[in-house]
């Protein structure tokens, strides 16, 4: 089976775990049906940036902890190389950081959480 490109763009002060996030959406993807050429995208930033996203696609003057950015507003969107592009993930590291600590779990796995979260609501699986 192909595996799932996974772009991660980080701000360069903050350090996550790469191989463990592509790890993880590719064995999500796979446990969802998503077979085949697939892409998703993940980012990591600070909270003036998902301030910034959060006001702009959401109409909310406040940070949140993820944003996700579906490609498939209706129909999957093909690229180039003829994969599937899902979309966007968002993740505010401070907001991890804080959360972490509040929850005492390792930053790793709140990065897991939220990257979960967010590849959920590409693939339309919302939470209520």
């Amino acid at each position: 089976m192909e595996e799932v490109q996974v772009s991660i763009f980080v701000e360069s002060r903050y350090k996550v775990n790469r191989k463990r996030i592509r790890s993880l959406v590719n064995n999500l993807l796979k446990k969802k049906g998503v077979a085949g050429k697939a892409e998703v995208s993940i980012a990591i930033v600070g909270d003036r940036k998902m301030r910034e996203l959060s006001r702009k696609y959401k109409g909310e003057d406040k940070t949140r902890n993820v944003l996700s950015f579906s490609q498939a507003e209706g129909e999957p969107a093909k690229n180039s190389s003829d994969a599937l592009f899902l979309g966007d993930v968002v993740i505010s590291y401070p907001q991890v950081i804080r959360e972490a600590a509040a929850e005492e779990v390792l930053v790793d796995e709140k990065i897991e959480q939220l990257v979960e979260h967010g590849i959920m609501h590409l693939l339309g699986i919302n939470h209520e």
